[in-house]
């Protein structure tokens, strides 16, 4: 068996990032909250002392199928660099929307902001997408798109 199951962000205030994504996305907690320690998670993530606490998101769209994991470690290494689009490894979740301009005041309401613009552009053989990419409250890059 082979099945997608979660996508993690490491947060620094979990709390604060679920409730961005559950007001913004109309993500909904999938309980229970985790508040994991022990042994094994040491041994899992080669940390001493490892406390994980956080929550799984249900997406909008999917009612069974995978979660956003937002959770945030009792010990961090904070990094100078910040997400960007074009940097290797993990870039962005996608929304798909039915008005990105909503979605994009909605996120700035929420305490994220806008990457660049709201563009259109052709896609031939697919139709018009309408995209723009956001930052949430803690940096990480969000794309709201919508196709016609």
């Amino acid at each position: 068996m082979l099945k997608y199951v979660h996508t993690n962000i490491v947060a620094r205030d979990w709390k604060k990032l679920a409730r961005f994504y559950i007001e913004v996305f109309n993500c909904e907690p999938v309980p229970p909250e985790r508040d994991l320690k022990g042994d094994w998670l040491d041994r899992l993530t080669a940390l001493k002392n490892a406390r994980i606490q956080g929550v799984h998101l249900r997406l909008p769209g999917y009612p069974n199928g995978p979660t956003l994991e937002i959770f945030q470690y009792n010990q961090t290494i904070d990094s100078d660099t910040q997400p960007a689009v074009n940097r290797p490894g993990l870039a962005h979740l996608a929304f798909l929307v039915d008005d990105v301009e909503f979605y994009c005041r909605k996120l700035v309401e929420h305490g994220g902001s806008l990457l660049g613009e709201i563009v259109a552009t052709t896609v031939e053989g697919v139709g018009v997408l309408t995209v723009a990419y956001a930052k949430d409250p803690e940096q990480n890059i969000v794309e709201i798109q919508n196709w016609k």
